[in-house]
């Protein structure tokens, strides 16, 4: 059986959501300062955001790290 993935794009706020799983959860910071990933409250990897989403540069695929857990 297929996963539904829901994605969100805001053409005002230039943002992006993607949310693997409906859940309670919150963001947090990455690597990238365009990447926040969201969580569960046990630290599973439920979704992640960009911001300013016109702004990548078409010439470098954005490249970031999800962490998996943090228990």
């Amino acid at each position: 059986m297929a996963e539904e993935i829901k994605v969100w794009y805001d053409k005002e706020g230039d943002y992006l959501e993607v949310v693997f799983k409906q859940e309670v959860g919150y963001f947090r910071e990455t690597d990238n300062d365009a990447v926040m990933e969201k969580v569960d409250s046990a630290g599973n990897i439920i979704g992640f955001s960009i911001m300013n989403v016109s702004t990548l540069n078409e010439e470098k695929p954005l490249s970031f790290g999800l962490k998996t857990h943090i228990a």
